[in-house]
């Protein structure tokens, strides 16, 4: 990453109606005087002839941001010209030529970053926002672009410095043997922010699942409808449907944004004792690897005309089914009972003694489908996790929010046991360290290089 100099690149897909070309640094107005004799005001979108060695390249909108006052927090000059790649490529050739570096992937962002425009979490933020694919996930990122879940962070961190500094300068009188931070409020603060770093913790189940889908996973016997559902669910013909059990041999995978959250539907080999062959066994162990993974968990079992004779298949699914709650009681598994359509009227009041709740549907009226969908969202909604609320998101941080956990689990107890001073302060210290590396405080070149790289080039 280039520190002083002046940095270009394209900001917008290829081959759009217009394109962005932007240009951030010290010479930005320099470079660009040799495209356009225009003088250009801060904040004021200007349209001018872009004109090289007499070579009229475009007429394009262009808006200067002075240093300060910009996205980067250096001078930045912004080309709004027409989408064709040989007009962009020639103006970023044009700007090479005259002074301009090509910018590295995030090299925009990270200069941000380090002009103090917005700290590191918040940096992240904006890779996350540009990757949302839907409200839910949208809603997170700009919370924490905006500096919510930083702003927590830094409050935890300041309250920890100012006992921090307290028990430092009781090193310096370590033989008046005095005590200027008061033990009893000291470990009432470990507590708090402990509550706090572990309620932070917690959260990232939910928010990693809004961000990158909630994982559904349809499973059963072979031929109960899981492939018929799916397909209805995504309204495509995505899984091949047949009457011969086990078709599906491996996982099949979509994405379904249901009221503005994001789920991701797993298709499932159907699950038996005796699988015919080695690929259908395969595809059975894959299915419990994905079921690991799900969230929510909708087991299938037929329901219809023959639902006497179908009671003991059906209880046998229920059994599974529960087998599978025991097993991960931090998972929702719900029975879905297929072709329900067929069942007479007369059995409408199915007692249901079971915890693990029942849903008919029916793939082929689409009874009850949209019941279904709106269960899903509720057991997303009921989380009690809403989008104004901080919400952990990025694997680096909650690493790092259990280091904190850790050692301030270390510092608190240090205090019980009647350590010294310097060796609480050292966990303290630690626990300090560990907070300012989410926000930026604290950071390594490489720790930056890493996060960057992973940007868009442009942003």
């Amino acid at each position: 990453m280039q520190n002083r100099s002046t940095i270009c690149s394209l900001s917008t897909a290829s081959s759009g109606a217009l394109a962005i070309v932007r240009m951030s640094g010290e010479n930005a107005l320099t470079v660009f005087a040799h495209l356009s004799n225009a003088k250009l005001k801060s904040h004021e979108a200007k349209l001018c002839q872009l004109v090289y060695q007499n070579e009229l390249i475009d007429e394009a909108v262009v808006t200067f941001f002075e240093k300060g006052k910009s996205f980067t927090g250096e001078d930045t000059v912004e080309i709004t010209c027409h989408g064709s790649p040989y007009i962009t490529q020639k103006l970023l050739e044009i700007l090479n030529t005259c002074g301009a570096v090509p910018a590295q992937p995030g090299e925009f962002t990270m200069r941000a970053f380090l002009n103090g425009r917005m700290d590191l979490s918040q940096a992240e933020a904006v890779a996350d926002l540009i990757a949302s694919e839907s409200k839910a996930a949208h809603d997170i990122a700009i919370n924490q672009m905006r500096g919510g879940f930083s702003n927590e962070i830094k409050q935890l961190r300041e309250e920890l410095v100012n006992f921090a500094s307290l028990i430092e300068l009781e090193l310096d009188f370590a033989e008046e043997d005095v005590e200027f931070a008061d033990r009893k409020q000291l470990m009432e603060l470990f507590e708090k922010i402990n509550t706090g770093i572990e309620k932070l913790i917690a959260s990232f189940e939910y928010g990693n699942a809004i961000k990158n889908g909630v994982p559904v996973a349809i499973v059963g016997a072979p031929n109960v409808g899981k492939s018929t559902l799916l397909n209805v669910l995504l309204n495509e013909e995505k899984a091949i449907v047949s009457n011969i059990p086990g078709t599906t041999r491996d996982v099949i995978e979509d994405t379904l944004t249901i009221e503005g959250i994001l789920f991701r539907i797993i298709d499932t080999a159907g699950i038996r004792q005796n699988p015919d062959s080695e690929i259908e066994k395969i595809g059975i162990e894959r299915t419990y690897e994905k079921i690991k993974q799900a969230s929510l968990v909708l087991y299938l079992a037929v329901m219809d005309a023959d639902w006497e004779s179908n009671a003991e298949t059906v209880h046998n699914a229920y059994e599974e089914a529960q087998k599978i709650q025991d097993k991960f009681p931090e998972k929702k598994v719900w029975l879905i009972g297929t072709k329900s359509d067929l069942i007479p009227k007369t059995t409408d009041a199915l007692l249901w003694p079971h915890k693990i709740p029942l849903l008919g549907i029916s793939a082929k009226t689409r009874q009850g489908i949209d019941a279904l969908k709106h269960l899903m969202v509720e057991y997303v909604r009921k989380k009690e996790i809403n989008y104004n609320t901080v919400v952990v998101t990025n694997v680096r941080h909650l690493a790092v929010l259990k280091k904190a956990h850790a050692s301030l689990e270390a510092a608190k107890k240090g205090l019980l046991n009647q350590l010294s001073g310097d060796l609480v302060a050292m966990d303290i210290r630690a626990t300090i360290h560990y907070l300012g590396e989410i926000t930026g405080t604290i950071s390594t070149e490489d720790l930056l290089g890493n996060i960057f790289s992973k940007f868009c080039i442009g942003k």
